[in-house]
């Protein structure tokens, strides 16, 4: 995405006022090596199914399941990592698409796998 001004103020407004078609294209995660060279690209975007490992944070290094994509707070929720409450209750954490590795992608979707096959070329 093209940004229209160089002031830091302006960029952070833009993104967090952009729309949710746009906001798409900052759900965007690193491949592991192994993918990498498969697919002959750098990044994807994370979709719900996908496996990812966590790189930074408190959960660094859990495998697991995508949950749940929001595309509203820019943020993914991963199976098996989680806080817990005063109460006790478990709550999913969430956490920046950029703070992950997708290890196995879910290609149950045809056009994914058209979309990559597009791209490689």
């Amino acid at each position: 995405m093209i940004m229209t001004s160089i002031q830091p103020r302006k960029q952070r407004k833009e993104r967090y006022n952009a729309p949710l078609h746009r906001r798409q294209k900052y759900m965007h995660s690193l491949l592991s090596k192994e993918l990498r060279a498969e697919l002959k690209k750098r990044n994807a975007q994370v979709k719900k199914g996908d496996t990812v490992k966590v790189m930074r944070g408190d959960h660094a290094g859990t495998e697991g399941e995508v949950e749940e994509v929001d595309l509203k707070r820019c943020t993914i929720k991963v199976a098996g990592v989680s806080n817990f409450r005063a109460d006790g209750t478990e709550v999913p954490r969430p956490i920046h698409p950029s703070n992950v590795m997708i290890v196995k992608l879910d290609l149950e979707d045809s056009k994914r796998e058209e979309i990559f096959a597009r791209r490689s070329q």
